[in-house]
């Protein structure tokens, strides 16, 4: 296990993506396989039920974090948006051209 990898803002915004997701799965299976209306539900258990879930899928991610890519899970990988590529230096806002790539100037 990386502690870079537990330690990226990318890892813990997956990671809380996916706690959230599974929760919110978990409790609407449990509400949907074991009660008839909503005033019929044991909410304490269900409740628990989903919370455990959660817990499992961050512990999950916790033990996965230094295998594969670089994503909370083994097969995931975190994406860079627009914002994120290198800039090319003495130019803010224009991203990084390889070298040899003609330019408007340089045609």
């Amino acid at each position: 296990m990386t502690s870079s990898s537990l330690l990226s803002a990318d890892f813990w915004k997956a990671t809380a993506e996916r706690a959230v997701r599974t929760f919110a799965q978990s409790l609407a299976a449990v509400l949907v396989a074991g009660a008839t209306s909503l005033f019929d539900v044991d909410w304490p258990a269900a409740l628990a039920t989903a919370g455990l879930a959660t817990l499992l899928a961050v512990l999950t991610a916790i033990g996965a974090s230094g295998v594969g890519g670089r994503g909370p899970g083994i097969t995931e990988t975190t994406t860079r948006t627009r914002m994120d590529r290198r800039r090319r230096p003495g130019r803010p806002g224009r991203p990084e051209q390889p070298e040899g790539t003609p330019t408007a100037q340089g045609r």
